[in-house]
């Protein structure tokens, strides 16, 4: 049996006392921008650290995939215990938790003198943000309205690409400082520290809020009954047929899965490679492959953010896969008829006053031998950085341009402008390239995570989204250490055609199976849940506008 709420915070009694009352939008709107500026930062600030680290280390390309693929082995661990310290302690105490434990390991990477700490710093900063990235989610959509639900919740995920093109910004200033990665990664504790600010002045959560109602303005914000009348959940109830729990995890796995399996993480590896194609070579390649899709992808954010709560979830998830199916079944029918070069391996040594490209570029020195650590983040989640060198396999029948494989090499000379013939077709390339990651950064990338943080009880709700986010990591590590293999077996044009294909499923998957939740509730969507079975008709009968739902009165402990 949960305790009564407690009182408000020390810092919202003040402002009360004050005669002020909190502006709670506002608060939440930093939470979910704050908690997506750090995840991305952290992410990304790896590219423009690594080359002094592996100057002043003598780091080999093993140390360097070791030391990239750290973050990801912290994320996995996060998203395994994660979501019982979130159900067990809280949203705001689990978010508050990992700003502490993100400062731990921004200390350790800032005071670290071996790889050994480097690696155990990384680790913990992928633990924390890991576990910050699914609390707030949670945390903003049980504290808002229907209304506001979707805007906020998408507002995470804008917030990643802030923090990724921030930390271009600061890798690029601190490139000529001597021991500059350590002020790099030290910068990651700034928006973790103003996080926790903003979270001070907010309640625990919905329960909290209501139980001082007279007190605190929860602008709609979801109000749930605590006690012996609410149902009570273990993990294994989420395969049962339970409330339909089963027919909610499916849900989210499917979207885990598929947001994976269409292959964005490896795709966006060749951006540098496309833009070089179309003429731009050396530091002009690099600026365009991270901060040119950096802008592409806030805007498409942007976009999302505005639609969510009037076009729906659904819209969205539907539009943005089959533009991701079309542009990505594009660059493989290219692909086709000119071949795709690309940039040397970890071994190469790159003017260190570059900017550091996001998705991998010709001037950096990152990413190593096969097969590679997957550089990725929670929603888009993408590869931060990946390089390889082609040598071709022997040619399939009926292929004449069979498709390279990517292995590691020393660097390769820039490649020469394209023949008049190609011109077009590189073009074309480039134009899949920004439909494909405006799709998935109006589509997959903020709306998986908003439907998550919707469809389960609350009881479990933290559970059940970390249970879907560690698939989410390891479809992403499958992915990426599949792409070489797959790239030999079938060639480049059949691996991108595939991913093709997995899009169309996912079309026919969200179009069967997911609901529109827009405008409604989480006692609602809970409601929507419970009365409904999967059939092959459930995602397309359930528009608000089909359905008639009676407004549920939840009564609250005072």
């Amino acid at each position: 049996m949960r305790a009564r709420p407690r009182a408000p915070p020390a810092s919202l009694r003040v402002l009360l006392a004050m005669g002020h009352l909190p502006p709670i939008l506002p608060l939440c709107a930093s939470v979910s921008l704050l908690g997506g500026l750090t995840f991305g930062y952290e992410l990304a600030v790896i590219s423009g650290a690594l080359l002094p680290l592996q100057l002043d280390f003598g780091l080999s390309c093993l140390e360097q995939e070791l030391l990239v693929g750290s973050l990801l082995l912290g994320a996995l661990l996060a998203s395994l215990v994660g979501g019982f310290l979130i159900d067990c302690y809280g949203r705001k105490q689990a978010i508050l938790g990992s700003n502490v434990v993100l400062l731990v390991g921004s200390l350790s990477l800032g005071l670290a003198g071996s790889l050994a700490w480097l690696v155990l710093g990384r680790s913990v900063a992928g633990f924390a943000i890991s576990l910050s990235s699914m609390a707030c989610c949670i945390y903003v959509s049980e504290l808002v309205g229907p209304r506001q639900r979707g805007v906020l919740v998408s507002l995470y995920e804008a917030g990643i690409t802030v923090g990724i093109l921030l930390s271009y910004a600061t890798n690029y200033a601190l490139a000529s400082v001597p021991r500059g990665w350590r002020h790099m990664f030290g910068w990651a504790a700034a928006p973790a520290f103003l996080q926790s600010l903003s979270l001070l002045f907010l309640p625990a959560g919905a329960a909290e809020a209501a139980a001082h109602k007279d007190l605190i303005p929860l602008q709609g914000g979801e109000v749930t009954k605590l006690g012996l009348g609410r149902p009570r959940y273990s993990f294994l109830d989420l395969f049962r047929a339970r409330d339909n729990m089963r027919g909610r995890t499916m849900v989210g796995l499917g979207l885990v899965l598929f947001q994976q399996l269409t292959g964005q993480p490896n795709v966006l590896c060749y951006a540098s490679t496309i833009f070089h194609s179309v003429g731009f070579h050396g530091g002009s390649s690099a600026v365009l492959a991270s901060v040119g899709l950096g802008v592409v992808k806030v805007v498409a954010t942007l976009t999302a953010m505005g639609l969510v709560d009037r076009a729906g979830r659904r819209a969205l998830l539907l539009a943005g896969c089959a533009l991701m199916a079309l542009s990505v079944s594009g660059i493989g029918l290219v692909s086709f008829a000119m071949p795709m070069d690309s940039g040397p391996s970890c071994l190469a040594m790159p003017n260190a006053t570059r900017l550091p490209g996001l998705l991998g570029d010709s001037s950096l020195s990152v990413a190593s031998s096969p097969p590679p650590l997957p550089r990725t983040h929670k929603n888009q989640r993408e590869p931060v950085l990946s390089t390889f060198k082609k040598t071709r396999p022997p040619p399939r029948a009926g292929d004449p341009m069979a498709a390279p494989l990517l292995t590691p090499s020393a660097a390769s000379p820039v490649s020469p402008s394209p023949a008049p013939g190609h011109a077009l077709l590189h073009w074309t390339t480039l134009a899949c390239l920004m439909v494909f990651v405006s799709a998935f950064s109006f589509g997959f990338g903020p709306v998986t995570w908003l439907v998550l943080s919707e469809i389960y009880p609350v009881e479990i709700r933290g559970r059940a989204f970390a249970f879907c986010n560690s698939f989410n990591w390891a479809a992403n590590l499958f992915i990426s250490l599949s792409f070489l293999d797959l790239i030999s077996a079938i060639g480049l044009s059949l691996t991108f055609l595939l991913y093709g294909l997995t899009a169309v499923l996912g079309l026919g998957f969200i179009y069967l199976f997911v609901p529109e939740t827009k405008g409604q509730s989480l006692a609602e969507i809970d409601q929507q849940f419970q009365r409904t079975r999967f059939t092959l008709g459930f995602g397309r009968r359930q528009s608000s506008a089909g359905i008639q739902y009676s407004r549920i009165e939840v009564s609250t402990a005072s």
